[in-house]
């Protein structure tokens, strides 16, 4: 796993929304690009950093790029930071200490 990749990744929101459309399945580059107002240029740099982090996954269909959502690094992720916090298991909200 490439934790720095993956942190750095997941640092931009709007590849955190990336993430999130792709949770509904697989995309092509055009799709995804219709709920963003930013050049191709632009949602090629978050989709090379997505897929460096191995966040995504890509598979050319003729002209298309279709990407889909590499689940097993976000939950890879979410195990190591359970480690590192202690945590055995997932708050839901409202949980964490403090909360009304």
């Amino acid at each position: 796993m490439r934790t720095q990749e993956v942190f750095k990744a997941l640092a931009d929101p709007n590849r955190r929304q990336i993430l999130r459309l792709l949770q509904g399945g697989s995309m092509t580059a055009g799709a995804i690009g219709d709920h963003f107002e930013m050049t191709k240029g632009s949602l090629s740099h978050h989709f090379a950093a997505l897929k460096a982090a191995d966040l995504v996954r890509t598979e050319r269909r003729g002209q298309q790029i279709v990407y889909s959502l590499n689940s097993s690094v976000a939950e890879d992720m979410a195990a190591m930071l359970f480690d590192l916090l202690g945590a055995t298991a997932p708050r839901t909200e409202g949980s964490a200490k403090g909360s009304k």
